[in-house]
């Protein structure tokens, strides 16, 4: 971890809520590496609030694959803006590991982002002027100890477009880049959005397999959200979002492949 990374774990914190000082998640499990506790987030125009998210209480444990499934404005990605650092909570408690992150300031929250989050957006967000391995390079150029490009490329089998310009690739090929970039860094939390929003049946399919694939092999913490209803079969746990609470927590009997998903 470089000495950006060692500020955040430097930080003084106390340990999180236990027993009644906070209620626990629904079934929440052994050894968390995400943690909140009554989370809220008001967003006020004027003398109109806005309850975007409302009183979550959440565990999420390393590993684990979690998809939080909700209509359009249901708080769910409000919620992985909150555990990505990319928000501050109005009020309640966010823990990463021992680290608090409720009350952190911008540069604690961006080094946080830096040595522990990797990203997954609807869009793609890559630089048109570079080509795929210039845009995950962007990230393995500045991480501690990141994987070297070509391994981060071989994880989402695009080395035979490395030398490619996005403007040559496929959507789903970009979207697999910015997997690529995503993970080069080794980030202990994947949080996707929407990451299979813009494509086609197919190619959602294909992009599905090589999230599945970093959480299983590299036992990197996984959280998707979609308004897809069939993703979550590929989930250790569902968490449903109504109205900025979770309103249920499901447990699929077993994990399904994204080969075996259908919508």
């Amino acid at each position: 971890m470089d000495d950006e990374a060692d500020d955040l774990a430097d930080s003084p914190v106390e340990g999180p809520r236990t027993g009644a000082e906070a209620a626990p998640a629904n079934d929440p499990p052994a050894q968390a590496v995400l943690r909140a506790r009554r989370l809220c987030r008001v967003y006020r125009t004027g003398d109109t609030e806005v309850r975007a998210l409302w009183e979550v209480d959440l565990d999420v444990a390393r590993g684990e694959f979690i998809v939080l499934l909700g209509a359009s404005g249901s708080g769910k990605s409000t919620l992985l803006n909150l555990l990505g650092g990319l928000d501050r909570p109005s009020r309640g408690e966010l823990w990463f590991e021992d680290h608090c992150l409720s009350n952190a300031d911008e540069d604690t929250l961006t080094r946080y982002r830096r040595a522990h989050v990797g990203f997954v957006f609807q869009f793609y967000n890559l630089i048109p002027s570079l080509t795929v391995a210039e845009n995950v390079a962007l990230v393995t150029d500045i991480a501690d100890q990141p994987m070297t490009v070509d391994e981060a490329l071989a994880l989402v089998a695009l080395m035979p477009r490395r030398d490619h310009f996005p403007s040559q690739l496929s959507g789903g090929e970009q979207q697999r880049v910015a997997i690529a970039r995503a993970i080069a860094k080794r980030p202990q939390l994947l949080l996707c959005d929407e990451p299979t929003g813009a494509l086609d049946y197919a190619t959602g399919k294909r992009v599905l397999e090589v999230i599945a694939r970093i959480n299983q092999e590299l036992g990197t913490t996984t959280v998707v959200i979609t308004h897809n209803a069939a993703i979550s079969g590929m989930a250790d746990r569902v968490m449903r979002l109504v109205d900025g609470r979770i309103d249920r927590i499901d447990r699929p009997p077993r994990r399904l492949s994204p080969a075996e998903l259908s919508w």
